[in-house]
């Protein structure tokens, strides 16, 4: 369990996390999702101890900066960004194994699957690999290991579509008391993972709901949306989402995708006031 209350996170002047409290039970799995600058990296760091901070941050009781090596065993961790390690690729697998407690043959098969020869790269430094290389490696060291927890930065980022399929079939076949706490662009793509969206905005939570079982998230729905009047600040929000504007200014009509379905009732909820009548219904 990952327990963390009042976290707040400052670099200089500027406070990146703003007190907050979320609880993280086995078997959640957990989106992740912002804007650019919302705070998720830096959460992220926060439960990996890399970051010193305010407040209590805690994983299955044990404080992650003073129990690290504790801590950190149970973690499988992909970052948005690689390190620029310079060890060869075969000592990297090598000692990622070792210390994990597992076999380098299965390391080298999840990266095999995920489309990454890794026996003619096995002299060459980390560092010198393309982008998706990298990925696909840190992605297979983290899921070599049997950990009670996933933690994932952007893991499909740089990832050809190939690659991304086998990723999320992987993850779904991870055993169900599985933490996974992935933080993504794009709810759609990890929608038929998770069982709880967590949606952050200049370090605050605005949205924190659990998926029930029978929502098909992978589904579109029909959306129609009336206002008591025009509402121009809106409009510009509603027309990104591809909602077309009537005639008379006030309804707006569109799909909307059924992974994002909690973040657009999250931002319609801001305008609550000046609604007439919402419908979403299944495709």
């Amino acid at each position: 369990m990952i327990e963390i209350k009042k976290l707040v996170k400052s670099f200089k002047k500027n406070k990146i996390l703003k007190e907050l409290d979320l609880s993280i039970k086995k078997g959640e799995k957990i989106a992740l999702i912002g804007s650019n600058g919302a705070g998720k990296t830096t959460l992220i760091r926060c439960i990996l101890g890399e970051y010193t901070y305010d407040g209590e941050v805690s994983i299955d009781k044990k404080h992650p900066r003073h129990h690290r090596t504790d801590v950190l065993k149970n973690i499988g961790f992909v970052p948005q960004l690689p390190p620029p390690l310079k060890m060869p690729v075969g000592s990297l697998i090598e000692f990622s194994a070792k210390i994990s407690q597992t076999k380098e043959s299965h390391i080298i098969k999840i990266a095999k699957d995920l489309g990454l020869d890794v026996l003619p790269i096995k002299k060459q430094p980390f560092f010198k690999l393309s982008g998706g290389q990298k990925q696909k490696l840190l992605i297979a060291i983290a899921l070599g290991r049997d950990c009670p927890i996933l933690i994932m930065d952007e893991p499909a980022a740089n990832l050809d579509p190939q690659a991304r399929a086998v990723l999320f079939k992987i993850l779904a076949q991870k055993p169900q008391d599985t933490i996974m706490l992935i933080s993504s662009h794009r709810l759609d793509e990890v929608a038929s993972l998770v069982n709880r969206v967590i949606e952050l905005d200049q370090g605050i939570i605005i949205l924190d709901d659990m998926v029930s079982d029978n929502v098909d998230m992978a589904q579109k729905l029909l959306c129609t949306l009336t206002f008591n009047k025009k509402t121009d600040s809106f409009a510009k929000n509603l027309i990104d989402w591809n909602l077309k504007k009537s005639q008379d200014g006030i309804t707006f009509k569109g799909e909307i995708a059924g992974a994002d379905r909690l973040k657009f009732l999250s931002l319609v909820s801001r305008y609550a006031s000046s609604l007439k009548e919402i419908q979403l219904t299944e495709k």
